[in-house]
């Protein structure tokens, strides 16, 4: 008898302990999805084109002013939807970055390419284990026991909690499961899988990873394959376990499609019509809404759609490529692969060296020199004599490049700056405020470039021309110079243009009003700050540079005060400025377009005469 009441009282000491720690929290947390439709732009989303998409933001919360982070890339706007923060204090400011060292797992190059899981654990470990420096969602809430999943493309889905490399505390699905570089699966997701009958490896994309060249058209397919795959991981397998557990979880989805058939698209080769707007790549937007609709069914069948959250958000918009220029050097080439008269891959690399009068090496070709008529292989360039050392980095990422200043020269940046501002592929410059003010340039802070982060910061951002092909909706149709392997007429991201910049946005949920329609401007690196408080997470930071919660779009919020402008500055040569349109809310600032006047589709009409 004593031995029972002793226990009682010890069980009764537990439940008192634990209803404490109940009350100190507040509510059980509701569960939560994060969407990501890679590359989903906002118009683009109606009931004939994204059914599933639409019914959830008519129902939830329709945010009309969404925004992605400049530059427009995936593992930039990852960055700043797994933590809240700002380019300036994540360090990814580029798909590829320059990083200061050889990285192993890419080769030995300095300029790797992010969205590589052993890349991120090398980047990882020769910045103190953590190279975004900066706290995750995932990583915060695993810590407050949620179960956490990432599933989707490879790069932003390991990113959300990439210092976890283990498998066992978030389950981690992504192109590169199953084989030597992936993220490994527990025992129990395997036994899971196989009691699903899915294979422990993810698909290949088949047919829809096949880009074409310069004479055969890319892929006419979408990513069907591969993403049913991680679709049914999520609803057969994931869903299903974090039910079995009670506990409240944290699963995010990253749809690769629409962005992965946009870009290999073969229905517009070296044509800017119709571009990114053909059957192909409406079909990846089909296929990422049927991902979508059938994650909400699981939650259905498996009683959890009144307890869980959904939030959508594309980490960017999208373009068509153009590879025209008429004052580029590198344009007046001849290329083997390139059609005559066309930009070549890494063409502001070859434009610099040869303005520069400097050596041009390729650092994803063990640092050899770039013959003439030839290319960096990926576009990147190591400048100046020594590539070891080299004066001037260029990093080709899309529709904006990168350009390091490793000895961060003044003189030299001015030179860089006058060759480029020469060229008409460029629309907007942006250089380190350290460099001193160069007319037509605005400097990095004035975008949110420039924080704590521990990555090398770029000295100079590059900013490509666009405009539109003549519809009747200018974002729907516009098209970009792109530094990039693709064709003219595939599809690219990247350029500070309203159609880059313009992503899809809504959520739905016991968290979030019904049917609001909210005005005010909104980011992706407020979706972190909002999940952060939807779930309860109280996530330490280190800088400064972060987005705001989006308190309207929660019950009882109002909607905030909000203010826009037009920055312009010192007029450079020929009276090149660069513009920036912003809007502000409080401390967050949200960037619309930028570029020089008539050069970058979505800069105000008005701005032109300032």
């Amino acid at each position: 008898m004593p031995a029972i009441r002793s226990s009682l009282s010890a069980l009764s000491l537990s439940a008192l302990l634990w209803l404490a720690a109940c009350a100190d929290d507040g509510p059980r947390p509701h569960n939560l999805i994060l969407f990501v439709p890679d590359g989903l732009r906002a118009l683009q989303v109606s009931a004939e084109t994204a059914p599933t998409m639409a019914a959830l933001r008519d129902r939830g919360v329709s945010f009309s002013n969404p925004h992605a982070l400049f530059p427009t890339f995936t593992m930039p706007n990852a960055s700043g939807m797994a933590s809240g923060h700002y380019l300036g204090d994540t360090g990814t400011y580029g798909n590829a970055i320059y990083t200061g060292y050889a990285v192993p797992a890419s080769g030995g190059s300095m300029t790797p390419f992010l969205e590589n899981d052993p890349v991120l654990g090398d980047v990882d470990a020769h910045f103190a284990g953590d190279y975004l420096n900066e706290t995750t969602i995932l990583n915060a809430a695993r810590a407050r026991d949620f179960n956490t999943a990432a599933i989707g493309k490879l790069g932003p889905t390991l990113l959300f909690d990439h210092t976890e490399r283990s498998g066992e505390r978030t389950i981690t699905f992504d192109d590169a499961t199953g084989g030597p570089a992936g993220i490994p699966l527990s025992e129990p997701v395997k036994a899971a899988l196989t009691t699903a009958g899915l294979p422990l490896a993810t698909p290949s994309r088949g047919e829809n990873g096949n880009a074409g060249d310069s004479k055969t058209a890319g892929t006419t397919v979408a990513n069907v394959t591969q993403q049913a795959y991680f679709a049914d991981v999520a609803a057969k397998v994931v869903l299903p376990l974090f039910k079995a557990r009670k506990q409240p979880f944290i699963l995010m989805f990253w749809s690769r499609d629409p962005d992965g058939t946009q870009h290999n698209q073969g229905d517009s080769l070296n044509t800017v019509t119709p571009g990114i707007n053909g059957p192909t790549s409406l079909a990846a937007v089909k296929n990422a809404d049927d991902n979508l609709r059938q994650l909400l069914q699981a939650l259905s069948d498996l009683g959890l759609t009144d307890t869980t959250d959904i939030v959508i958000a594309a980490d960017h918009g999208f373009s068509t490529i153009s590879k025209e220029s008429l004052t580029s050097a590198a344009a007046k080439g001849a290329y083997a692969t390139v059609p005559e008269g066309q930009l070549p891959p890494g063409f502001v690399a070859l434009d610099l060296a040869k303005a520069l009068s400097l050596p041009l090496f390729d650092p994803d070709a063990k640092n050899a020199a770039v013959a003439d008529n030839a290319f960096p292989r990926f576009g990147n360039g190591l400048i100046g004599e020594d590539p070891a050392k080299p004066d001037v980095v260029v990093t080709a990422n899309g529709g904006s490049d990168l350009v390091y200043l490793p000895n961060r020269d003044r003189a030299l940046a001015a030179r860089v700056v006058e060759a480029l501002l020469k060229q008409d592929y460029v629309s907007g410059l942006f250089v380190d405020d350290e460099l001193g003010k160069i007319p037509g340039t605005l400097p990095l802070t004035a975008i949110g470039l420039k924080g704590s982060a521990i990555t090398p910061f770029p000295a100079i951002v590059v900013n490509f021309r666009s405009y539109s092909s003549g519809c009747e909706q200018p974002l729907l149709c516009t098209v970009s110079v792109a530094d990039t392997r693709l064709q003219q007429g595939q599809g690219m991201h990247g350029s500070f243009s309203r159609a880059d910049t313009m992503n899809f946005m809504a959520a739905m949920g016991p968290s979030f009003k019904s049917g609001f329609f909210d005005p005010a401007p909104v980011s992706n690196a407020d979706i972190g700050k909002t999940i952060a408080k939807v779930l309860g997470l109280n996530i330490p930071f280190k800088g400064m540079l972060m987005g705001r919660v989006i308190e309207e779009a929660l019950p009882g919020g109002e909607i905030p005060a909000s203010e826009a402008g037009v920055i312009r500055s010192e007029p450079g040569p020929d009276g090149l400025a660069t513009l920036l349109a912003f809007q502000r809310v409080g401390m967050a600032s949200y960037f619309d377009a930028a570029g020089f006047a008539g050069r970058s589709v979505g800069l105000p009409a008005q701005a032109a005469s300032r």
